[in-house]
């Protein structure tokens, strides 16, 4: 390896099968194997890879081919034979169907087990990382409820339930919910999500009811007309405080304000109401400017004694008290003194550089979003914090004016991982000591390979953030080799 070139993010298929005669639309029958990244099971048919969606290991199952890859098949289920011992009983009636958690009917000690197994079949598979101490997952403190965030979607076509089929009665011309896996266009009407507090869902009703009754249309995901876009739901977890952004295709205050002012005098701990509007074609709940219709414009919630101002559009952990789990384990990991100089790369609104500000002597944060770079220093000032400073760039343009060399190196990506030019300047300034932390096991497990030519990874702890997903967190720390 040249610690120039990123290995390449394999999907590690080839190394599972041998090919086959398989078609499209063919039914197999077999058992399945293991679960792998993606939340898909896998089994084999005469050697080659079936991975089916909705699938747990101990599944005997029937399925139907709908894609054939030269090395590998996927499929759904078409009949769950015999059920897997791991299965349990979903309590929300959207299980298998809505995408915002897929694994309701997984045993959630269960759950836990196959998220390591991630991480560490990504470390050898991907990263040529054998032997790494990858510890147990840290599970979430709540399971139900834990989610500080939701977004769902408007649409003017509600995709039906089975048992919906067959009603006269349903209206089938609008929804409010969330995406069919793998869809842009089909939406669930959802009338409670499970991973939201209560209130929430007593929000999203009364929105649905305003909406349904106000005669102006939701948008067309297809036909791109339409006022209503998204529902936006932040929860403070300290404060039992929410915020609510509606997202809509232009603005129309006086469309608008009648339904914030409706939430804001029913519900007492609603305290900020937005109106982001985005004209464009991107079905994205962020808008190009923001109309403030009712309370503050942000929120503050609390982790470890700190507090965080989160508006509308700031990045901010969706589990809250995942994130003070997670704060905590960076911490550990980052061995801080006193005396070092840290680095934080993809700073975000400066939780990190916060959490470990009285640990270190001085802290720089890197990030590209202007508006970030300024909740980061609002939430300094409202923190009284005083050694963290934060460079606003792209951040191979921002490493540039890093004058110091760091004792410590933050480094938490996006879901894409890091640049190769990112790296190969991290490897240039030579902190003695990295931590990383990833949403995304293939990518942590490529840059890890790379950064293994100069750090040997001391150990990884995976963090569970979304109960009833395939995601898990992770953080791994890297100690300069000698």
């Amino acid at each position: 390896m040249n610690g120039y070139s990123l290995p390449r993010v394999a999907n590690y298929y080839d190394e599972l099968s041998t090919p086959m005669t398989v078609r499209k639309g063919q039914d197999l029958e077999f058992k399945v194997e293991k679960s792998i990244y993606g939340g898909r099971g896998l089994g084999r048919v005469n050697g080659l890879a079936i991975f089916v969606e909705n699938a747990v290991p101990g599944d005997e199952v029937r399925v139907k081919v709908f894609k054939k890859k030269k090395n590998h098949a996927e499929a759904r289920i078409i009949q769950l034979i015999t059920p897997s011992p791991f299965r349990v009983e979903a309590p929300c009636r959207y299980s298998g169907f809505c995408g915002g958690c897929t694994w309701q009917f997984l045993d959630y000690e269960k759950q836990l087990f196959f998220k390591r197994e991630y991480v560490v079949e990504s470390l050898e598979h991907i990263g040529q990382l054998t032997g790494t101490r990858v510890l147990s997952v840290v599970p979430s403190k709540e399971i139900f409820g834990y989610r500080n965030k939701m977004e769902f979607s408007f649409s003017d076509r509600r995709w039906l339930l089975p048992e919906e089929l067959s009603k006269k009665d349903v209206p089938k011309g609008f929804a409010i919910g969330l995406h069919v896996p793998g869809t842009f266009d089909k939406v669930l009407d959802i009338e409670a999500c499970l991973l939201l507090p209560d209130t929430g869902n007593k929000i999203l009703d009364d929105v649905r009811h305003y909406v349904r009754e106000s005669g102006i249309p939701p948008y067309g995901l297809k036909s791109h007309e339409g006022f209503w876009r998204f529902l936006m739901l932040r929860h403070s977890l300290s404060h039992d405080k929410w915020m609510v952004n509606i997202i809509t295709s232009k603005e129309q205050k006086g469309w608008v304000q009648p339904l914030a002012d409706l939430l804001y005098e029913k519900y007492d701990n609603i305290s900020s109401v937005i109106n982001n509007v985005n004209t464009r074609r991107a079905g994205i709940a962020v808008g190009e400017w923001e109309v403030h219709l009712a309370g503050d414009t942000f929120i503050t919630d609390k982790i470890a004694g700190f507090e965080f101002d989160i508006s509308a559009n700031s990045f901010f952990q969706t589990n809250t008290a995942g994130a003070a789990r997670l704060f905590e384990t960076v911490k550990a990991y980052a061995g801080l003194t006193g005396k070092e100089t840290v680095v934080d790369l993809y700073s975000g609104t400066g939780t990190i550089p916060i959490f470990l500000s009285g640990s270190a002597s001085k802290i720089i944060g890197i990030e590209i979003s202007k508006r970030a770079v300024q909740d980061a220093q609002k939430n300094c000032q409202k923190n009284r914090i005083r050694n963290c400073r934060f460079i606003c760039n792209d951040i191979k343009e921002g490493l540039k004016d890093v004058t110091d060399r760091p004792d410590v190196m933050i480094i938490d990506p996006p879901r894409v991982g890091m640049h190769k030019d990112v790296i190969k300047m991290v490897r240039s300034l030579s902190p003695n000591r990295i931590v990383y932390l990833s949403c995304n096991p293939t990518t942590l497990a490529r840059d890890l390979a790379v950064l293994t030519e100069d750090y040997h990874v001391a150990e990884v702890q995976p963090i569970d953030m979304f109960p009833h997903t395939f995601h898990v967190e992770s953080v791994a720390r890297l100690e300069k080799a000698l």
